[in-house]
This record gives structure tokens, C-alpha cells and sequence, in this order.
């Protein structure tokens, strides 16, 4: 680690306080010390230590206990080492119930906490990188997913960045697998409410009683089975983004509730008598036709354009065909690191085919396939399966407005980037694939 740890000491021991401030100093780490719990949570909101030494039974109105409960609700990640003369079982099962890290009794050897603290601090950094990892990882996917060089992909990327720091409501539309929910993403990312919660709800998961209770939440006592009060999602997402999925899914009553949001931000529980306020942005996606819908009288018209201030329609994967190389290459790497099964690229071959298929399940159809590639070790199922499809599925009447777009030219440049000699199995027999 670049900078000296702090260590926040808490115990109403002053001369334990002393020795372990100086012990700390001695081993490279800053230290805090502090007498009381009170006074601790005050100072942890302020300074953030990596890391806090606790003891348990301390005079106030907040013994060490009702520290760590409190520590925990401001940093669930920091490592709290719990240090007590009160080796009691009971003490050590409810201290690791909060969360703590570790419990060591008084008294203790230095070299024995010295390893606790060491290892401690350890997990926490291994911690914050497998996040960083993680969040690079979303982040690599996304960029990867809203790629290409093509006009409609083009399109796409510019609206994300002329509306993604406004709270506009946005409708992203486009067939099945796109790759809506990573244009969501992206508006969440790029927006000021990046650091806020990204809420994601599928419409089309669960019946309307269910939905309209994880939408909105409910009081004690609403229906039978109701013990307690719970808050809905867009509780969960105020101050944050809510993507809600296949939008052409809701019922009609849910229809008004959500236009109340909207138009308010206000809405009731299920079973309630007061309106809970949210500040809520709304990102909704679908793939149906939502004007025949209002035609048919299944959505509602307000609502229809109360969501449609923007529109961003995601083309399918058969109209962006110099993506696929990119797609590839990343959902090889990403399952070869899943399934510890390293597989560097894919035949010339199944390149080829790749680039003439026509992709009725877009982007998920093409992950899915590269999956099974990685899992299975082979190609040879994956070729077959697409030198044998059937013709592709009609293409819903939205998408066939968009002119079909020649193949020639990005089958061909794309093609190239693919062009090597390369070994692949088939059958169990090793075959040379020679150049295109």
C-alpha cells in the first residue's frame, strides 16, 4: 500500500490506548486512539481509517457492540478486530454476526496481533481490487457492447452522450438481446448520478400483485403475509437511475401508478395513506411495439409519451457486423478466465460464419455461443449448429424500417482482421486451416 494504513484504536483503557498507538507506530501504521464509542463513530465518519481495533465493554450509552454495528453501516468492507478480556463465547458469535474480522483476547502476544492487523489489512486491499477489477471489467463490456463503426451504431453513442448528464426520461428500444440494459448502463454512468444507485426491474418477471409491491413497496398488513413494511424499488433507486425492462409488459394499473412518478415523483405503497417522494431518473426499454399497443388500447397513450422524450434504438447485431470480431475476442477472454479454460481465438472457419449469419438472437445469441465454445473446448457443435439454421426470424416491423445495409464491405474488412493460419480440433483430429 502507497500511504501508512490508519488504525483506529477504541478503548476506555487509557493505558491500553497508549501501548497500542505506540505499537502501531513501531510497525509502520498510523494510529488513532480513541476512549469511547460514541465519540468513535463520530470520528470514523470523519476519517475513515483502514481499519479499527475494538474493544467490547466500554462505559456510554454505546458499548463496543453497538460500535461495530455502526462502523459497519458507514464502511461494510472496513476490518474490525474485536480485542476483550471477556473471552466469552456468546460475546465472540454476536461480534461476528455484525462482522467482525477477527476477535482476539486480552491478553494477547504482539506478534499474534501483529499477524491479525497484517492479514486484516491484506484482505481489505484484496478486496478493493477484485472491485476495481469488476467495475473495469462492466465498464470494458459496456464500451465494448455500444462499439462499431457503423452510422446507426454511430447514432447510438452520440444521443448517450448528449443526454446522459441530464435527467431526462429516456427509451431505449430495439430487438431482443442488443444490448439495451448496457445503453441504460451507459447513461447511468456518464449522468451525475453515476455514484447512486442503478436500479434494474424486468416488467415481464412477475405477475402485476407482485410487480406493483417491488415497484412500490408495501406497509405492514397491505395483504395477508405482510408482517413488516418494505420499501420498494424506487426507493431503493432515489437519487439514482431505474431501468425498467420490457416497459411494454405493464399492466394498465401500473401504467398510472408510473405516470405518477413521473409527471410527480411522488407515489403510495401498497397499503398506505401518505405519498413517499423520490427523485428518481427512469431509463425504460422494450422491444414490442408500443404504438400498436396504444393503438389496441394496451398502454396508455400519456404514458407512451411521457417516456418517449428520447429515443435510442439499438440496431441488431446482423445491421453491425464490424463488431463482431471486438464481441468475440471479449466474450472469449471473459468466459477463458470464468471457466479457467484459456481459448485464444476462433477458426478462420467459424469467423466466417460468424460474419454471414444472420444473428436472430443479436449479441446475447452470439455470448451464448461463445460460451459453449469455451465450456466444450470445441468449435465443431457451433458450426454445424450454424451451417444448419433455418432462415432467421422475421424482423419485427420497427426494425424493418431500417434499409437492410450492404454485406460485402464489412464481412470483407472485418474478415481480415481474422486472416491467420490457424489450428483448430475437429473430431478429435488436429486439422491446419490455411489462409482464407
Amino acid at each position: 500500500m502507497s500511504e501508512k494504513p490508519h488504525v483506529m484504536v477504541v478503548d476506555d483503557d487509557l493505558a491500553m490506548c497508549n501501548f497500542l498507538r505506540t505499537f502501531l507506530g513501531s510497525r509502520g501504521y498510523g494510529a488513532l486512539a480513541v476512549s469511547n464509542a460514541d465519540e468513535a463513530v463520530r470520528r470514523f465518519h470523519a476519517d475513515r481509517p483502514a481499519a479499527v481495533l475494538l474493544d467490547v465493554v466500554m462505559p456510554g450509552s454505546m458499548d463496543g457492540l453497538g460500535a461495530l454495528e455502526a462502523f459497519k453501516k458507514i464502511d461494510k468492507d472496513v476490518p474490525i478486530i474485536v480485542i476483550s478480556g471477556q473471552g466469552r463465547t456468546n460475546i465472540v458469535v454476536q461480534a461476528m454476526k455484525l462482522g467482525a474480522t477477527d476477535f482476539i483476547c486480552k491478553p494477547f502476544e504482539e506478534a499474534e496481533l501483529e499477524v491479525v492487523i497484517g492479514n486484516a489489512l491484506k484482505q481489505r486491499q484484496l478486496t478493493r481490487e477484485v472491485a476495481s477489477l469488476r467495475q473495469q471489467l462492466k465498464e470494458q463490456s459496456t464500451c465494448t457492447m455500444i462499439s462499431g463503426d457503423s452510422e446507426a451504431m454511430r447514432e447510438v453513442r452520440e444521443l448517450i452522450s448528449r443526454v446522459a448528464d441530464t435527467d431526462i426520461t429516456v427509451l431505449v428500444r430495439g430487438e431482443s438481446g442488443t444490448g439495451k440494459e448496457l445503453v441504460a448502463r451507459a447513461l447511468h454512468g456518464g449522468s451525475l448520478r453515476k455514484d447512486k444507485p442503478f436500479v434494474k426491474v424486468n416488467c415481464a418477471a412477475l405477475p402485476t400483485e407482485l410487480l406493483e409491491s417491488e415497484l412500490f413497496g408495501f406497509e405492514k398488513g397491505a395483504f395477508t403475509g405482510a408482517m413488516q413494511h418494505k420499501p420498494g424499488k424506487f426507493e431503493f433507486a432515489n437519487h439514482g437511475t431505474m431501468f425498467l425492462d420490457e416497459i411494454g409488459d405493464l399492466s394498465f394499473p401500473l401504467q398510472a401508478k408510473l405516470l405518477q412518478v413521473l409527471q410527480d415523483g411522488e407515489f403510495s405503497r401498497l397499503g398506505g395513506k401518505a405519498d413517499v417522494h423520490v427523485d428518481v431518473r427512469v431509463i425504460a426499454a422494450t422491444n414490442a411495439e408500443l404504438e400498436q399497443a396504444v393503438l389496441d388500447g394496451r398502454f396508455r397513450e400519456d404514458l407512451y409519451f411521457r417516456l418517449n422524450v428520447v429515443t435510442i434504438t439499438v440496431p441488431p447485431l446482423r445491421e453491425r457486423r464490424d463488431q463482431i470480431p471486438d464481441l468475440t475476442d471479449y466474450f472469449l477472454k471473459k468466459y477463458s478466465v470464468q471457466y479457467n479454460k484459456p481459448m485464444a481465438s476462433v477458426s478462420v472457419e467459424t469467423a466466417a460464419l460468424f460474419m454471414t449469419y444472420e444473428w436472430p438472437g443479436n449479441v446475447r445469441q452470439l455470448e451464448n455461443l461463445i460460451k459453449r465454445v469455451v465450456v466444450l473446448g470445441t468449435e465443431v457443435p457451433i458450426i454445424r449448429e450454424l451451417q444448419q439454421a433455418p432462415m432467421p426470424f422475421p424482423a419485427r416491423p420497427a426494425m424493418a424500417m431500417i434499409p437492410e445495409r450492404p454485406l460485402a464491405a464489412p464481412v470483407s474488412n472485418s474478415l481480415a482482421r481474422w486472416r491467420r493460419v490457424g489450428r483448430r480440433r475437429i473430431d478429435g483430429e488436429l486439422a491446419v486451416v490455411g489462409e482464407l
